[in-house]
């Protein structure tokens, strides 16, 4: 069956290929033919508008000068005489060129050397009338150059000899300009009904490959595809068998039990019923708050803390959220009546159609928090005694938001911890008797297991990167780039415009690249980004970095107190952050057009203070 289908392939496949080579190669030839015979005509008609140009100004030479000669006659000065004579002079030599060149051709005028017989019987009737007048004309220039004192009589003969030929020459240069233009067009509709053959030429071509090439060529593809895809269907049947299963199942287990066991160690996780009951806690969140699994029937509020208030609050945010999901800060305590702040997310989560959870992903924050009660507490004192402790305790506060870089609760609920309780309950439901479900059930479970490590890649490069501490700040944007193009398939480019290499202190540093990193990951997550340009400048003072996405944008005037960083936490962490460099941020966007984020810092205060 298979040397069948492969024999069948080859010959079908290059049956094909002779097929489409014989249908494009006589588009392209009719294409080609149409182009040279299109363009031969209308090199022919390149000359015909400067044919008529130049013939009918020989009308109006001739009449220039039969005015200037009939002047002459009415003229007693001297000086008055020589200047027509100049005029006759040179209006006759550009009137003589004319008239050879529209018989004979001339290349500089662009005139061509081939004229209709129509036209030829034409100038033979009127060269004679132009070689009088010519004749005429040159006469009176000699006797007025010989003797320009002469009296009038003597070139009165010639003056009356161009009179009575002006009008002959004027109605024959008519027709003449009249048969060019008649030649012309009828170019013209020659050429619009060649197009026109031409045209349906190549419509009659296409119409016959599609009769007797595509069309079977279509139907052809599809009986071979049919074929292929029956028997992909009894290869796949006939390769697995329970074994093969069961040694999968297995080995599922295994990871998912060490990825359980990672999450229970690493992460403060849980899983709640709707109404607040725990269903699993993990090991790091027990040991917090001396949770024992042998209670599992407790509710997730008296867990966390002993106070009332406290408990009322825990209670109120879960039922307010247990549909739409939550994140922010919570205070809680410990049973030794220790005070906790956390930083935590609700996530609504379904295994199966009739049954609902919600996912606990949380952080401790307790430091954190503490250091901004303490921020609060000296808005009390005096102006420059606060900004200068607010720098240092701002400073602590990014020094431990840095050490606290492991947690991952915050890249994780967006969807690692579902995909994993996901893979988890899948693994559980395998049954290795039904082969055909369970098949699918293990290519799901490949996808998602790809989707987890994925997830794990992308919250574990959300770390500072050990380029920013040992090469500054141009390296680590260029890494930071370069891996979320990798991680997220989007078009993600880093330009130095300036080729700025130098060396910033560590706090401006760790603060322009947080803020560089939250602005793209608000362009992939929220813009739905697919190109993001992250763009470096610098001048004496200041150093310049731009984020231009080509996102869905938004309107700014719908953020509330953006300029304040009120509009929402990615606008809040930047704002602030921004604050600690002494720099300034500013943000444009509208819908439908993407949205730019730059920061500007000084550069006098931010540079490295060199040993």
């Amino acid at each position: 069956m298979s040397q069948h289908s492969n024999s069948l392939d080859q010959s079908t496949f290059d049956k094909l290929r002779r097929l489409y080579i014989i249908a494009l190669s006589t588009i392209a030839l009719s294409v080609v033919i149409s182009q040279i015979l299109i363009r031969t005509h209308l090199r022919r008609q390149e000359s015909d508008s400067t044919v008529i140009n130049i013939a009918g100004r020989q009308r109006m030479l001739s009449q220039k000068l039969t005015k200037d000669i009939v002047s002459l006659s009415s003229e007693t000065a001297i000086s008055k005489k020589i200047d027509l004579k100049d005029n006759i002079k040179s209006t006759l030599q550009l009137w003589t060129v004319s008239h050879e060149a529209l018989q004979n051709g001339n290349d500089s005028l662009g005139l061509p050397k081939k004229n209709s017989k129509e036209v030829i019987e034409k100038f033979n009737l009127l060269n004679p009338v132009f070689d009088t007048i010519s004749v005429a004309a040159n006469t009176i220039i000699n006797k007025i150059e010989t003797n320009p004192n002469a009296a009038l009589k003597i070139y009165t003969s010639e003056i009356e000899q161009v009179k009575a030929h002006e009008g002959d020459f004027l109605n024959m240069m008519d027709a003449i300009v009249n048969q060019y233009d008649l030649e012309a067009d009828e170019k013209v509709d020659w050429l619009r009904k060649l197009e026109l053959w031409l045209t349906l030429l190549t419509l009659f071509i296409l119409l016959g490959e599609f009769l007797f090439i595509f069309w079977p060529a279509a139907k052809s593809v599809k009986s071979i595809l049919a074929d292929l895809l029956r028997a992909e269907k009894r290869a796949k049947k006939m390769a697995f068998d329970a074994d093969e299963l069961s040694a999968a199942k297995e080995k599922s287990m295994k990871e998912l039990r060490a990825l359980s066991r990672a999450m229970d160690d690493t992460l403060l996780f849980a899983r709640i019923l709707p109404n607040g009951s725990v269903i699993h806690m993990g090991n790091k969140f027990s040991r917090l708050f001396k949770f024992s699994k042998f209670n599992m029937n407790a509710l997730f509020w008296e867990i966390l803390s002993f106070e009332e208030n406290e408990r009322a609050v825990i209670e109120d945010l879960i039922n307010k959220n247990k549909k739409t999901g939550w994140q922010g800060e919570v205070k809680a305590s410990t049973k030794e009546d220790e005070s906790v702040w956390l930083e935590m997310a609700i996530i609504p989560y379904s295994p199966n159609d009739d049954k609902s959870e919600l996912l606990i992903i949380a952080s401790e924050i307790t430091e954190r928090k503490i250091a901004q009660i303490e921020i609060d507490r000296l808005t009390n004192k005096s102006f420059e005694e606060k900004m200068s402790q607010q720098k240092v305790i701002s400073s602590k506060i990014i020094e431990n938001q840095e050490k606290e870089q492991n947690r991952i609760a915050k890249d994780v609920h967006d969807g690692i911890g579902q995909m994993l309780t996901g893979l988890k309950y899948n693994l559980e439901s395998i049954d290795a008797t039904d082969i055909k479900k369970a098949t699918a059930k293990i290519e799901h479970l490949k996808e998602l297991t790809s989707n987890i490590i994925k997830g794990v890649r992308t919250a574990t490069f959300n770390l500072t990167p050990p380029e920013l501490t040992d090469h500054g700040i141009v390296p680590a944007i260029t890494k930071l780039t370069q891996e979320l193009a990798r991680l997220t398939g989007k078009e993600i480019v880093f330009f130095n415009k300036t080729d700025f290499t130098q060396r910033l202190d560590s706090l401006a540093e760790i603060n322009i690249y947080r803020i560089t990193q939250e602005a793209i990951n608000n362009a992939i997550k929220y813009a739905e980004s697919t190109h993001i340009l992250v763009s470096l400048s610098h001048s004496q003072n200041i150093l310049s970095l731009v984020i231009d996405d080509n996102g869905k944008g938004f309107d700014p005037k719908t953020i509330k107190r953006v300029k304040t960083g009120d509009g929402g936490m990615g606008m809040t962490f930047m704002q602030e952050r921004i604050k600690y460099i002494d720099g300034r941020l500013f943000l444009t966007s509208s819908k439908g057009r993407g949205t730019r984020v730059t920061l500007n810092i000084p550069l006098t205060s931010s540079l490295r203070k060199e040993n």
